[in-house]
Formats: structure tokens, C-alpha cells, sequence
């Protein structure tokens, strides 16, 4: 695992080595020893997932003390313009930013320390799609009444069964 400085000296890029053959791929995201090595000493208590389509831009984010949180960020799926900012008063690099692309294929991962504002713009397409709940094609009994059910905005605009996109073709 390579760990290297940014130009914010506190923010890490993580370059894991990737064990290739032809069953698929391994690599070590974390170590804790490596990264102490490198003098990022964090306990990390939290693990999230996001999904975004393209163009979605999430952030600046960040959590106030005493709730401040360091973030290590890598993609699974697809790539995103990663953008970290230093808004630590009084620190020689407060108000400048860094940004990298971070990508399923590169797998770097982005070490975000406390004091520091997050966001990403989603640079692919999510590979998603869905169907209506309430398609009459398919009329599936839900034990839930339809005037009374709890939807989000997104799964309110699915399509009909026979409009939503598809790209399955049975074969034998």
C-alpha cells in the first residue's frame, strides 16, 4: 500500500496494490499499522455507502465539533471528482482545496481528517433502473393501501412495467 501526501499535508491518497489473476482481484483497503506508519491515527467506528447519478454533486460536507468525523472515501462502482477544503482557522492552508478523481479502477481511496469539507461530483451513470409498485400490468397484491403508502420522490416517478428501460434477454 503506497500512502502520499496531498498539497493539504494532513490529507492522505491511499494506493493500495491490487493482486490481479484470472479469478478477479484483491487488495487490502485498510491497515491500521500502515496507516499509523504514515501518521493518520484514526479509529474509524463507521462505514457508509452512497449511491448518486451522474452529475449529482454532494457536499461540501462536514460534522462540528465535538461530532467531527475523518472520512476515508473510495468508490466502488464507477468514478467521482473528489474535492477536499482545509476550514481549520489559522491553518497555513485554511480555505485551499485539493481535488482528485477517484475511480472503481484506480481504487484509490481519499483520507478526509477532521477540520476539513467533503463533497464529490458522480463523473458515471448508475446502471439502475426500476418499475412503478403499483404497475396494473403486473397488479401485486401489497398489504399496504395504495393511498396510504410511503413513497420516496424516486420510486413515486418509476415507469410502468412495460415502459421501465430493461436490458435483460432470456436465453437457454
Amino acid at each position: 500500500m503506497e500512502i502520499e501526501r496531498t498539497a493539504l499535508h494532513e490529507v492522505f491518497l491511499i494506493k493500495p496494490k491490487v493482486y490481479s489473476d484470472d479469478r478477479g482481484s484483491f487488495f487490502e483497503s485498510y491497515n491500521e499499522r500502515e496507516f499509523s506508519k504514515a501518521g493518520i491515527n484514526v479509529h474509524f467506528v463507521q462505514n457508509n455507502f452512497s449511491t448518486s447519478k451522474r452529475g449529482t454533486i454532494r457536499g461540501l460536507h462536514f460534522q462540528l465539533n465535538p461530532y467531527a468525523q475523518a472520512k476515508l472515501v473510495r468508490v466502488l462502482s464507477g468514478s467521482i471528482f473528489d474535492v477536499v477544503v482545509d476550514i481549520r482557522k489559522g491553518s497555513q492552508s485554511y480555505g485551499k482545496w485539493i481535488s482528485t478523481e477517484v475511480t472503481a479502477k484506480n481504487n484509490v481511496q481519499l483520507f478526509v481528517p477532521r477540520g476539513f469539507a467533503h463533497g464529490f461530483a458522480s463523473l458515471s451513470a448508475q446502471h439502475e433502473s426500476g418499475i412503478v409498485f403499483n404497475d396494473k400490468q403486473l397488479n401485486i397484491r401489497w398489504p399496504i393501501d395504495e393511498n396510504t403508502v410511503i413513497l420516496s420522490p424516486k420510486d413515486r416517478a418509476l415507469k410502468p412495467f412495460l415502459e421501465a428501460e430493461n436490458n435483460f434477454t432470456y436465453t437457454k
